[in-house]
């Protein structure tokens, strides 16, 4: 199975957090799954650090090393990713979760992620 990481569940692996589901769980656990990782996500966590509303340095310190532990792919953000977000329906006004939804779409991806107003997409959500 392939999919897309929205950054809640990145950070809620990376803290061991119970929110995850089971499901999200055992996704992100199986080791021959493929998991996509944005920059867009690392973006996000760096400005939630730098607001205070993430704490952990470490993540920060070394989320390139932490992706690769896990098995992770980065997935860079193209021009298209880019325009293809800006042209998204504002159902979602979250900049980063539009990203993650356009690059779900260009690439034909799931997006793992517990974020119900990304089902007013055309993109498959797993939970």
């Amino acid at each position: 199975m392939e999919a897309l990481l929205d950054t809640h569940v990145v950070i809620w692996w990376f803290e061991n957090a119970p929110r995850l589901s089971k499901r999200a769980s055992a996704i992100l656990a199986a080791p021959n799954n493929t998991l996509y990782v944005s920059a867009a996500v690392g973006w996000e966590i760096a400005i939630k650090l730098n607001v205070g509303k993430f704490q952990s340095t470490e993540l920060m310190g070394d989320m390139a090393g932490f992706l690769a532990g896990e098995g992770w792919r980065q997935l860079p953000i193209s021009l298209e990713h880019a325009v293809r977000a800006g042209l998204l329906p504002l159902h979602h006004r979250d900049p980063f979760d539009r990203l993650l939804v356009a690059q779900a779409q260009a690439l034909n991806l799931p997006i793992l992620s517990a974020d119900r107003e990304l089902d007013e997409y055309d993109v498959r959500r797993l939970w």
